[in-house]
């Protein structure tokens, strides 16, 4: 039975109510269940917006709902096709006995939104799309891949260090479809058909939206789900880190010798184990004697400060017992309640309780706000876990399967909600991780722990663009990579040179990286007490002298180049917050009407006016360069080149192509 209601068409069915909704500017909210009522959450969709008014048309064979460029059809038996203005871009994929349906075969009995119940549970869903062989797809977070266009690959929808689930997919067809669920589960862009899987949810829900362009589609979508703040100016530069600053007087030596060299910092980084114990939350006190003093001299400098916090809770730590009296941690559902074991017997903290994330924060607020600290590096945000075993977990939100991709937005979002309590505006943390809406919590997002390779670096290229794409507009790189990198080799140094010529055209210029080999002997004098900011190993200098005086002044080149950007990207970031556009741009997002734009995926623009092409092998001092029709200006020698074709750029050891739009 297909029934108007308010500014939704709703189909009853035997168990099944299906409701199509008018959710934004040009723009559906497609929700199903099985039970009496919906939930009601609306996950991703957070905002308070507009969300037009729907034109509602019931015809003998079913009925058409309009909001502007989209509109849905839905047949008598309950099967829906999506138009972007009256041509049709998404179809429910259901060969069962509904001629209407589909012209194949229907014998198969496979339908569109398929409900499994979970023995005294709630369903685990499959929803199902027809294949377009024409189609193109783009978004989706963050994987670890090396491709720009996913249509073929199966995607998990899961939080696992380096891969960054956010369930929002934009089509060349000039849609973009977000899967509004936080399960574990998967998504298939398969050739013959796409698939949605939620291994544990009570309801089907998505949405979906219509734009002439890309940069229209994310501008919807965005609107919905909400847009980053505008960063400050004063974040735009460089970034120092390594594994790890063991001591406070290193981090200020490091720091000195930067502003000696004529250096700005911008940021410098103290990274993990600084503390007694995980979950301790506080400066190791032998080794961190004075650190509103430490932060009142980087101050001096200009130099923000931020500090590693992990969700990990040791047993043995100073706040393990409250937190568990006070259900602040995450169950497990059988065998031991570890559930994670570097470097201690840990639980995690359990982000979805609200009265969890303000005592993190007023712990955190003590110990390390109070002294200085201006920023929180949200590491292992997804939280990482012993084995990514999801169905042995459990969250106050629910079981881990049914919700686990929501944590690491809650996890910042204690974060901000605290800072923001606390009277402070101009601030940015850092983070491994998030979901849908996560850039409206101030959060710059990173490619996690990537190894030192040039895979790597043409991975972290497609990476920056498709998490651009799925609505996070702040995106940084451990210029290097994180593992196995080793400043005695003149390849890994080669590679570093280029990793960093790329970072200089990414939102965050950050150097990090765990260096080989670990050959520098703890500084705690009992290391058997296996504790402490003393004992844990460190990896080799990471600074840009520890390179040589070639790589070192390559460096100091390509930072000042970056400084001589910060007036185009304080444009670019007002940009993102006004739209959400990101700084890292596909091609077709500035050229949606060049059909090569959308084949791309080893140049990039950086923000409307730069293009840049990363150098991405070894040994390369030239290479393949597609300039758009237009005139553009190489950066290096302020040569105009007339565009609409390829053509070969230089691109000695201190820089790699880079041309603006005239």
């Amino acid at each position: 039975m297909l029934l108007k209601s308010k500014n939704a068409l709703v189909l009853k069915k035997g168990n099944e109510t299906l409701m199509i909704e008018a959710w934004g500017k040009d723009s559906l909210r497609v929700r199903s269940t099985l039970n009496p009522v919906f939930i009601d959450r609306d996950w991703g969709l957070t905002e308070k917006i507009n969300h037009g008014i729907a034109k509602i048309t019931m015809k003998t064979d079913g009925a058409v709902i309009e909001n502007g460029k989209i509109s849905a059809k839905i047949s008598n038996n309950g099967v829906i096709s999506f138009f972007k203005d009256g041509k049709r871009v998404l179809h429910e994929y259901f060969h069962s006995y509904d001629p209407e349906a589909t012209k194949r075969s229907c014998c198969t009995k496979v339908i569109a939104r398929e409900y499994k119940g979970i023995v005294g549970g709630d369903y685990k869903l499959t929803v199902r799309f027809e294949s377009n062989d024409e189609e193109k797809i783009f978004g989706m977070g963050q994987y670890p891949v090396p491709y720009l266009d996913l249509k073929g690959c199966s995607l998990e929808l899961a939080q696992r260090n380096s891969q960054v689930s956010i369930p929002f997919a934009v089509s060349s067809l000039g849609y973009g479809f977000l899967w509004n669920n936080p399960a574990v589960g998967t998504v298939n862009f398969a050739k013959n058909i796409t698939e949605w899987k939620a291994e544990c949810t009570k309801e089907m829900d998505y949405w979906i939206t219509a734009g002439d362009t890309p940069k229209q589609i994310i501008k919807n979508y965005t609107e919905a789900t909400g847009r980053a703040p505008v960063m400050p100016k004063e974040y735009l530069g460089f970034w120092q880190c390594k594994l790890r600053y063991r001591t406070q007087e290193e981090v200020l030596s490091i720091a000195r010798k930067y502003k000696e060299i004529g250096i700005h910092l911008d940021v410098i980084v103290i990274d993990f184990f600084h503390w007694p114990r995980q979950g301790d939350w506080c400066f190791d006190k032998e080794y961190w004697p004075d650190p509103k003093a430490m932060c009142k001299e980087l101050h001096e400098m200009g130099t923000k400060v931020m500090v590693s916090i992990w969700p990990s809770v040791d047993k043995k730590c100073s706040h393990y017992y409250e937190m568990l009296d006070k259900g602040y941690l995450v169950r497990t559902e059988m065998g031991s309640n570890q559930t994670y074991d570097f470097n201690g017997d840990c639980l995690t903290f359990d982000a979805t309780n609200p009265e969890a994330r303000e005592y993190l924060w007023q712990i955190c607020k003590k110990n390390y706000a109070d002294f200085g600290i201006d920023m929180f590096w949200l590491d292992n945000a997804e939280p990482d876990y012993n084995v990514y075993d999801f169905g042995n977990y459990r969250y106050q939100l629910g079981p881990a399967l049914s919700c686990s991709n929501i944590y690491p937005k809650m996890y910042s979002q204690a974060f901000y909600d605290g800072m923001m309590k606390d009277g402070r505006r101009n601030f940015v943390n850092l983070e491994r991780a998030g979901w849908v809406g996560s850039q409206k919590y101030s959060q710059v997002m990173w490619n996690g722990d990537v190894q030192s390779s040039w895979e790597c670096l043409s991975d972290s290229v497609t990476e920056g663009l498709n998490i651009g794409l799925a609505g996070i507009p702040w995106w940084t790189t451990d210029i290097g990579g994180f593992m196995y990198g080793n400043p005695c080799d003149p390849g890994f140094v080669e590679l570093l040179e280029r990793w960093f010529e790329f970072a200089v055209f990414t939102p965050i210029l950050r150097l990090h990286g765990d260096r080989d080999p670990h050959d520098i002997p703890p500084l705690d004098k009992d290391p058997e007490r296996g504790y402490g900011g003393g004992y844990l190993y460190t990896g080799r200098p990471n600074e840009i002298w520890s390179y040589g005086q070639e790589a070192q002044g390559i460096m100091t080149e390509q930072i000042k180049l970056r400084e001589s950007l910060k007036p185009y990207l304080e444009k670019c970031m007002k940009e993102a917050s006004l739209d959400g556009s990101p700084l890292m741009r596909t091609m077709f997002y500035e050229f949606p009407d060049d059909p090569k734009a959308w084949e791309l995926k080893d140049q990039y623009m950086f923000g409307s006016e730069y293009l840049v092409a990363p150098v991405l092998k070894a040994g390369i001092t030239e290479r393949e360069v597609y300039l758009p029709q237009g005139k553009w200006q190489n950066i290096h020698t302020n040569e105009v080149i007339e565009g609409g074709c390829v053509i070969k750029a230089m691109c000695p050891r201190n820089q790699i192509p880079v041309f603006k739009r005239q």
